[in-house]
C-alpha cells in the first residue's frame, strides 16, 4: 500500500523513500512539512502532527478532484496519533482536539495558498471547551476564526463579508482594536458568522469535524492551481507540476490570556541583514492577526519585557536553527500558557542587500564557504544595489516644501514614485496597458494582490509589520515598500486617502523611499548610488577569485569608462565612435562631410573632426591606463546624421507657406536661402536613403565606400594614443572593424587602417601595443570565421545584429510587435534579444570560436551585444570558451557574479561527472 501520509517523526523513513537526500524530502512534504518534521528530529518544541505529501495533492488534481486510494484513511488514522499524543480526541465535546491544516510547498510561497485553523470547533465542541478552560471569549474568538476562514479558503465567500460585521460590532462597542472586544461580542460575531455563511452558499456551516477536515485538505489541494499561486510562481521561476503538501497539526493558542501570543519572527534582519533577530508578535492573539496586518503588532524586542523567559528560549531555538540549517530562518512561533510553540521555520525572505551580508556574515561566522556564499547571491540581486535612491538635495528640498506625507515602517529598500493605485487588478492594467508607474496603496496585502504588487514600482500599507505579507513579497521581488503608516486614512470606495491633511486620490503622484521609511507628496528625483556596500565589494572580490571569464564594459565616453572601473571592469569590450559625432560641436562637421560634392571639401571636414576624436580617445586612455580598449569604427548608415526625411518635408511644406506671407523682401530672401540648404539635405538624404538600412551601407562598407572617414578614425586612435604614452599611461588599444561578412572586406580595410596607424607611429616616433579585429554579426562571417581569422586579430561577437540577421527579423518592431504575442504563448522559450538563443545564434558562435581558433590557437573572442550583462547568456558564454563579456557599465557588477556562477556550475558538472564514472 501505497504510503501517502508521514507523521513529523517518520522523517528517517520519508527520507529512505524519498530517494535519500534533504531535497527529496522537501520535494515529497513540501518545505514546511520537511521543517516541522527536521525541528522534531532535533528536539525544538512543535505540536504533533503529520503531512500528507505532494504526491497525493498531484494524485487528487490529475484525478479531477478525488483522494487517492487510501489516502483519507491513513488520514484518519494519523489523526488517532495526534490525539494519542496529545491526549484528546477530535470531536469530543469533553476534551476535544483542534487542529490547522496548511499549505507547503517545496519552495516557499508566502501567503500563496491556504490555511484553515481551529478545525474540530462546532456547537458542542465550543461549549466543552468552554468549560474546560473557563474563558468563553477565546473559544468563542476561536469559532468565529474558524467559520471565517473555512468560508473565505473553503467555500471562497469574499473576505470582505466577515471583515465588515468586525467593523461594525467594534464601533458598536467603542473599541480599536479586536483584543479588547469581550466574550458577549465574539459570541455575537459567530452567530453573525453563521449566517453570512449560509446567505453566500445555501448550506449551514458544517458541525462534523471530520466533515471540516476532509474539506480543507480538498481546499488546500485546489489552492495549488489558484490563480494568486499561479501568479507568484510564474514571478518566481517555480514549476507548476511540483503540488502542495498539507500539514495537519495540534492547534495551539496564542488567543488564551495575558499569557499567550503569536508571532513571526527572522533570525536576522530581512531589510539589512544585520546579525540580530528582528520580527513582530502580539499578545492574545493568532497568527493570521500578525501576518495580515488587521491588528498593530509590537516589535519582538518588546517580548523581553513581557515575556523574559519564552524570549530567551526562542533566541536559543533561532540559534539553534540558524546553526543547523546554516541559512538565515523565518519562523513562527505561538506561547500557550507560558509555554512556547515552533510551528514553522523556513529559509528567510530577505533583500538583496540583506542578502549580500548575510551570506558574507555567514562565511567570517564559519558556517558556509566563501564558495557557498557566492552561490546563495543571485546575480540579479547585484541589480538591486543600483536600483535608483532619493538624491538627499531632492529630499531636502521636498521637506523645505512641506511634502513628507508619513512615515511608516522601512521593510524593503529603494526609492519609488508613481500614481497612486487602490487595487491590484487597476496597478497591473495601468502599468501593463498603459505603461504607467504606478504605486500600490492598500491597508494591507493578501495573496490575492500578488500580481498587481509585481507591477507596480512600489507598494504603501496603512496596517502590517516588518513580516507582513506585503513585506515579504516586497522583499522576494526587490519592491521599494513602506508598510505601517498609521496615519494613512484609505478610503477603497471613493478611492482617496487622507494623510497629514492632504488629500490624496487615485491617479495623484506620491513618492516612497524604502530606505527611510518615508512618504512624500507629488515625484522626488531620483538618483543612482554608487557602490559602496563593503559586504557588496568583499563578496564580489570572491567572485573574481572563481570566475575565470573576464568582465569588461561597453562604454562611449570618459565618464562611462570611469564608472564602469570603478564598478571591477577590465577593459572597455565597445567604444562605439560615432556616439561622438552626435555632440553638438561635432555634429554639422560631420554633416558637412556627408554633403561635400568635392574629395576635398569632405577632406576638409574630416581633418575638422580629427581633433574632437583624439581628444576623445585621450580622456578615454587615460581613465582606462593599463586596461584595453576596444573601439569600433563608424557602424551606422550616413543618413542617421542627417535631419529625418519626413521631419525635412515637413519643415520645407512650412517655409514655402510662409514665404507667401512673408512681410519683407530680405523676410523672403532669408526664408528662400534656408529652403535651398534645407533642399539639398532633403536631396542628400534621400540619396542616401535604403530600403533595409541595417543591412545597407554601414560598417566595414561604409569604411570601404569612404576610405578617409575610417583612416581619420584610426589616425585619432594612434596620435591620441602616443600621446598618453609619452605622458606614462599605458595604452592597449584595439580597432574593431564591424560587419564584416566576407575575408575580403577585412583584408581590404585593415590594410589601408593598418598603414595609417604605422605612419602615425612612425611620426610620432612611438611603437603602441595594438590589434585589429572583427565583430562578428552576420551568420556568413561565423560560418567563415576561419577565412576572416587571416585578418583578424580578435573577434567579438555583436549579438544584437547576430540575433537579428539569425532569425531574420527587426528587433525594434518584434519587440514592440509579434515577440509578445510569441512570449506570452511560449512560442519562444526566452527573447532572443535579452537571452541568447543557444541552438541558434549559440551554435553560429560556436563554430565561429572553433574555426577562428583553429587558424589562431589564442584568438580573443568575447561579446559585446547587451546579452554581456544577463546571467543566463554569461552562463552560455563560459561553456562556449569566450575570453570575457562586455555589457553596460551598470551591469559589470551583475557580470562578475553571474559569471562566478559559471564556473561554479562547471566544477560542479565535472564532479558529477567523475562521481557517475566511478564503478
Amino acid at each position: 500500500m501505497k504510503k501517502w501520509i508521514y507523521k513529523f517523526d517518520e522523517v528517517d523513513e520519508a527520507e529512505k523513500f524519498a530517494g535519500g537526500s534533504w531535497d527529496d524530502v522537501r520535494g515529497l512534504f513540501g518545505g514546511k512539512g520537511a521543517n516541522l518534521a527536521e525541528m522534531t528530529r532535533i528536539g525544538v518544541p512543535v505540536p504533533p502532527g503529520f503531512t500528507i505529501t505532494t504526491q497525493a495533492c498531484n494524485a487528487y488534481l490529475s484525478s479531477g478532484g478525488v483522494f487517492a486510494e487510501n489516502m483519507w484513511e491513513q488520514a484518519l488514522e494519523a489523526i488517532g496519533y495526534i490525539e494519542y499524543n496529545t491526549g484528546k480526541t477530535f470531536g469530543d465535546s469533553a476534551n476535544p482536539l483542534l487542529v490547522s491544516c496548511r499549505s507547503g510547498a517545496k519552495f516557499s510561497m508566502p501567503g500563496m495558498m491556504d490555511t484553515v485553523l481551529n478545525i474540530g470547533l462546532n456547537d458542542d465542541t465550543a461549549k466543552g471547551m468552554i468549560d474546560l478552560t473557563q474563558d468563553k471569549r477565546f473559544v468563542y474568538d476561536s469559532y468565529r476564526r474558524l467559520i471565517q476562514m473555512f468560508g473565505t479558503v473553503v467555500m471562497r465567500i469574499p473576505d470582505e463579508a466577515f471583515e465588515t460585521v468586525i467593523e461594525k460590532v467594534k464601533i458598536n462597542a467603542r473599541v480599536e482594536s479586536e483584543a479588547d472586544l469581550n466574550a458577549s461580542d465574539w459570541e455575537q460575531m459567530v452567530s453573525r458568522f453563521k449566517t453570512i455563511f449560509r446567505s453566500h452558499t445555501q448550506v449551514n456551516f458544517p458541525q462534523n469535524p471530520v466533515e471540516q477536515l476532509k474539506m480543507a485538505i480538498e481546499a488546500v489541494f485546489k489552492s495549488w492551481n489558484g490563480k494568486r499561486a499561479v501568479d507568484y510562481r510564474n514571478a518566481s521561476n517555480i514549476a507548476h507540476d511540483l503540488g502542495t503538501a498539507v500539514n495537519i497539526v495540534a492547534m495551539v493558542f496564542g488567543n488564551m490570556g495575558k499569557d499567550s501570543a503569536t508571532g513571526v519572527a527572522m533570525t536576522r534582519n530581512g531589510s539589512t541583514g544585520e546579525p540580530k533577530i528582528e520580527g513582530d508578535y502580539l499578545n492574545n492573539a493568532q497568527g493570521e492577526d500578525v501576518v495580515s496586518g488587521i491588528r498593530l503588532t509590537d516589535e519582538i524586542s518588546k517580548m523581553a519585557e513581557d515575556m523574559p523567559r519564552a524570549y530567551e528560549e526562542l533566541l536559543t531555538i533561532s540559534a539553534k536553527l540558524e546553526k543547523h540549517y546554516r541559512e538565515m530562518q523565518d519562523m513562527e512561533f505561538t506561547i500557550e500558557k507560558g509555554k512556547l510553540w515552533m510551528l514553522q521555520t523556513r529559509d528567510g525572505k530577505r533583500t538583496a542587500q540583506a542578502a549580500v551580508r548575510i551570506a558574507v556574515d555567514m562565511v567570517k561566522e564559519g558556517l558556509i564557504s566563501k564558495q557557498e556564499a557566492v552561490s546563495r547571491v543571485d546575480p540579479e540581486q547585484v541589480d538591486f544595489f543600483l536600483h535608483p535612491q532619493f538624491s538627499s538635495e531632492a529630499i531636502i528640498e521636498a521637506r523645505n516644501k512641506g511634502k513628507l506625507l508619513a512615515t511608516g515602517l522601512n521593510v524593503s529598500p529603494g526609492a519609488a514614485f508613481g500614481q497612486v493605485v487602490f487595487d491590484a487588478d487597476l496597478a497591473e492594467q495601468w502599468a501593463k496597458q498603459e505603461q504607467r508607474q504606478v504605486i500600490m496603496v492598500r491597508p494591507e496585502t493578501k495573496p490575492d494582490d500578488v500580481h498587481g504588487m509585481l507591477t507596480a514600482q512600489g507598494i504603501l500599507t496603512s496596517r502590517g509589520g516588518r513580516t507582513s505579507h506585503a513585506a515579504l513579497v516586497a522583499r522576494q521581488f526587490g519592491k521599494p515598500a513602506v508598510v505601517g503608516v498609521a496615519d494613512l486614512k484609505i478610503d477603497l470606495i471613493k478611492r482617496r486617502m487622507i494623510v497629514a491633511d492632504k488629500l490624496i486620490n487615485e491617479g495623484d503622484s506620491i513618492s516612497i523611499d524604502g530606505n527611510t521609511g518615508e512618504v512624500y507628496e507629488g515625484l522626488i528625483e531620483t538618483m543612482v548610488p554608487d557602490i559602496n556596500d563593503p559586504w557588496l565589494i568583499k563578496l564580489l572580490g570572491w567572485a573574481d577569485e572563481i570566475r575565470t571569464l573576464g568582465v569588461w564594459a561597453n562604454a562611449d565616453y570618459p565618464a562611462d569608462a570611469q564608472r564602469a572601473r570603478e564598478y571591477g571592469a577590465q577593459g572597455i569590450g565597445l567604444c562605439r565612435s560615432e556616439h561622438m559625432f552626435f555632440e553638438t560641436g561635432r555634429l554639422p562637421h560631420v554633416q558637412k562631410m556627408i554633403m561635400a560634392n568635392l574629395p576635398i571639401e569632405q577632406r576638409e571636414a574630416l581633418n575638422a573632426l580629427l581633433p574632437f576624436q583624439k581628444d576623445d580617445f585621450i580622456r578615454l586612455f587615460k581613465v582606462m591606463d593599463g586596461l584595453p580598449v576596444i573601439i569600433r569604427l563608424i557602424d551606422p548608415p550616413l543618413h542617421e546624421f542627417l535631419p529625418d526625411l519626413v521631419e525635412l518635408m515637413e519643415e520645407l511644406s512650412d517655409l514655402k507657406i510662409r514665404v507667401k506671407h512673408a512681410g519683407t523682401l530680405s523676410e523672403i530672401d532669408d526664408l528662400l536661402k534656408t529652403i535651398r540648404k534645407k533642399e539639398s539635405i532633403r536631396k542628400r538624404a534621400e540619396q542616401l536613403r535604403e530600403q533595409n538600412p541595417m543591412l545597407g551601407m554601414r560598417g566595414v562598407r561604409l569604411g570601404i565606400h569612404i576610405p578617409d572617414l575610417t583612416m581619420m578614425q584610426v589616425r585619432a586612435i594612434f596620435e591620441a594614443a602616443c600621446q598618453v604614452t609619452k605622458e606614462g599611461v599605458k595604452v592597449l588599444p584595439k580597432v574593431m572593424i564591424p560587419l564584416t561578412a566576407h575575408a575580403n572586406e577585412l583584408k581590404v580595410q585593415r590594410e589601408v587602417l593598418e598603414n595609417e596607424a604605422k605612419q602615425v607611429m612612425a611620426e610620432q616616433n612611438i611603437g603602441i601595443d595594438y590589434k585589429f579585429g572583427t565583430m562578428i554579426e552576420l551568420p556568413r562571417a561565423a560560418l567563415t570565421a576561419d577565412q576572416i581569422c587571416q585578418y583578424a586579430q580578435f573577434f567579438s561577437f555583436g549579438t544584437n545584429d547576430l540575433t537579428q540577421t539569425t532569425y531574420g527579423i527587426s528587433r525594434d518592431d518584434a519587440e514592440s510587435g509579434f515577440l509578445i504575442e510569441y512570449m506570452e504563448n511560449a512560442i519562444l522559450p526566452d527573447n532572443p534579444f535579452a537571452t541568447l538563443d543557444k541552438d541558434g545564434v549559440g551554435q553560429l558562435m560556436q563554430i565561429a570560436i572553433e574555426k577562428g581558433r583553429s587558424i589562431r590557437k589564442n584568438l580573443e573572442c568575447g561579446i559585446c551585444g547587451e546579452h554581456g550583462g544577463d546571467p543566463e547568456s554569461i552562463a552560455l558564454c563560459h561553456k562556449l570558451g569566450l575570453d570575457y563579456v562586455s555589457c553596460s557599465p551598470f551591469r559589470v557588477p551583475v557580470a562578475r557574479l553571474a559569471a562566478a556562477h559559471a564556473a561554479m556550475a562547471e566544477k560542479e558538472r565535472e564532479n558529477n561527472v567523475l562521481t557517475t564514472a566511478v564503478p
